[in-house]
């Protein structure tokens, strides 16, 4: 299968968010849509798309650092071309993009939902970092 993956373009949010919604990688609080566009706005983040012959969106992955880490976020494949090295691809893509810019070190983090995905990043090199996640919403919300 032959993809080409480069940076989303405005006009595939509604690709991109539908394949993550496809993915159930989507919840109540966060709004996907934007997200693609924060993502896309970045000076330190974007979203990085795949796509098949025709130009159509079959994965995704949004990328980012902070300075210190790179982070992965929204790693998305079409459920119908999952366990094909679309989902490997799309990764390596984002360490690429990580490297680019001198990032030693990439994270993600995975629900406590989707631990069914954890066996695919340990298979690219990913282990389960003995950390604890706090968080803290400051825009309002509860």
């Amino acid at each position: 299968m032959t993809l080409e993956i480069d940076s989303a373009g405005m006009d595939d949010e509604g690709a991109v968010v539908a394949l993550w919604q496809a993915c159930g990688l989507t919840v109540p609080y966060n709004d996907p849509a934007a997200d693609f566009r924060f993502a896309r706005g970045g000076a330190n983040s974007e979203v990085l798309v795949a796509r098949r012959e025709g130009g159509r969106v079959c994965a995704s992955a949004m990328v980012g650092h902070d300075g210190h880490r790179g982070w992965i976020y929204y790693v998305a494949v079409d459920p119908i071309l999952q366990r094909q090295g679309v989902g490997a691809e799309i990764v390596s893509a984002a360490e690429a993009w990580l490297q680019a810019r001198d990032v030693p070190k990439v994270q993600l983090l995975v629900r406590e939902t989707n631990t069914a995905v954890v066996a695919f990043y340990e298979k690219l090199g990913f282990e389960v970092a003995p950390r604890v996640v706090l968080s803290k919403w400051i825009d309002g919300r509860d």
